[in-house]
């Protein structure tokens, strides 16, 4: 019988891939943040894909949301101790950015 085994690493880039989510990452690790600050943040990302993306985040157990029962609705996001686990990686994404020059093309 054949068993499919997934690499570690594709298991991270699962959670944590894509456009969006390392940026949202660094922003959450300064701290709590509302959605509007983070879309500030981010410039360039559209208020659905950033839903999307804290949902993703929220489902995996990376981000926790905070709703706040008045009006109108006030909901932060901060990181679970899953998510804050992966700071230092994201902090070696940055430094190897910055030593390389790493551009936007």
């Amino acid at each position: 019988m054949a068993t499919s085994r997934s690499c570690p690493a594709e298991s991270a880039v699962k959670l944590i891939g894509g456009r969006w989510k390392i940026i949202i990452l660094w922003y959450l690790f300064q701290g709590v943040h509302r959605h509007a600050e983070l879309r500030r943040a981010l410039n360039g990302v559209t208020q659905k894909v950033l839903t999307q993306q804290l949902r993703d985040m929220e489902q995996n157990g990376l981000v926790t949301r905070r709703i706040y029962a008045q009006v109108p609705p006030k909901v932060e996001y901060s990181l679970t101790p899953l998510g804050m686990s992966l700071k230092p990686i994201v902090e070696a994404i940055h430094q190897w950015g910055l030593a390389h020059g790493a551009t936007e093309k």
